[in-house]
């Protein structure tokens, strides 16, 4: 449980067209609560309480503070295979964490694309102020604070931290930094993240559930692509870039190793390795991650059921089927086979975590 101090906790809501669907859903592809019609100057205790459940389990275990005065309007979320969505709009709020979330609620990451209006996010010691078409990752692990100061409307996508396959301190150099819309991957995948969330409530699982994971697919994308961004630019760069493009060309390759990646850019060894540590990985590293990505958009797609995940591997590089469910697991957090079968429980036991914990 957590402690905050924000300027004025909400005491309590009314919910005039409080609404839930009670049908039951397939286990990859959920309604949550639609909450709508509150607001915080009329407490009404069952609506507040619906109110915080549907925040907590969208955003984690955040405090909320809304303004006197000001209308909260309505969250309405969905599950889509390893993904939460949701649209929230309201007249104005400030969320909270300020200490050290509880290890399930820990492990997701939350995506914010501003629709209307403007947010202040910050974490790890950056504020950025974000206007509409901007976007913006934080990380549920560490203290952070988002503050919507006027009427607003946002898309949110929630997911595991560890599928977006990036080390702790990349993570940290990606949160609470600006992505605006002035590129053409950026721009691209604010179009499909926006039409993903207002379209996910009429999707069928067999669409849904492989979108949601080309969703996934385009924000590690648009991750590795902020990191380069951002990284300061050096003799080495342009070299590096093109070798980890040679690298993803060749990479059903099982014989894609150091010395043959070296040897086919006319670089010695030592210096390729010399290039991926100033990058901060090894060219080892890349390679499996690299392969790593392939079958898991493999794994996802429409007719993944057909074939094997060791014919997948295969395909992609991978020699020992052991081997590549172990380095599938440890760079995303999941098996092979929860991957392929969105029904898998590690998201779903972090979002009842993080809506329990506050309740």
């Amino acid at each position: 449980m957590q402690n905050f101090a924000p300027t004025r906790t909400v005491p309590g809501v009314r919910d005039d067209r409080e609404t839930a669907d009670t049908a039951p859903r397939s286990p990859v592809q959920s309604r949550e609560p639609v909450v709508s019609g509150c607001r915080a100057a009329e407490p009404t205790p069952r609506g507040a309480g619906h109110w915080r459940q549907a925040l907590h389990s969208t955003l984690g275990v955040v405090d909320v503070a809304v303004p006197d005065g000001r209308d909260v309007e309505a969250v309405r979320a969905f599950r889509l295979g390893h993904l939460k969505l949701a649209t929230a709009e309201g007249g104005g709020m400030r969320l909270a964490r300020v200490r050290q979330p509880i290890e399930e609620d820990g492990g997701l990451l939350v995506v914010i694309l501003v629709d209307r209006g403007a947010a202040v996010v910050e974490q790890d010691d950056r504020q950025v102020f974000l206007k509409p078409g901007e976007m913006v990752f934080y990380d549920l692990a560490r203290p952070m604070s988002l503050e919507f100061p006027d009427p607003f409307r946002v898309k949110l996508l929630v997911l595991p931290r560890q599928l977006i396959g990036l080390r702790e301190d990349q993570l940290h150099r990606i949160t609470a930094t600006s992505i605006r819309p002035d590129a053409t991957m950026s721009s691209l995948v604010a179009a499909f993240l926006t039409h993903l969330v207002d379209t996910a409530a009429d999707l069928p699982a067999a669409t849904g559930v492989p979108l949601a994971s080309s969703a996934i697919d385009l924000l590690t994308l648009l991750a590795e692509e902020h990191l380069s961004l951002s990284s300061q630019a050096s003799a080495g760069l342009d070299r590096l870039l093109e070798i980890k493009r040679f690298i993803e060309q060749n990479i059903k390759d099982p014989d894609l190793t150091p010395q043959a990646v070296a040897h086919a850019n006319s670089i010695s060894v030592r210096y390729l390795h010399k290039l991926f540590r100033a990058d901060g990985g090894t060219v080892g590293q890349w390679i499996q991650r690299c392969r790593l990505q392939k079958c898991r958009s493999e794994l996802a797609g429409l007719d993944a059921t057909r074939r094997s995940i060791s014919a997948v591997a295969h395909q992609w590089g991978f020699t020992s089927a052991p081997h590549f469910s172990r380095a599938f697991r440890s760079l995303y957090g999941i098996s092979p086979a929860e991957w392929r079968d969105p029904g898998a429980k590690l998201f779903e036991g972090s979002v009842a975590a993080s809506g329990t914990a506050a309740a």
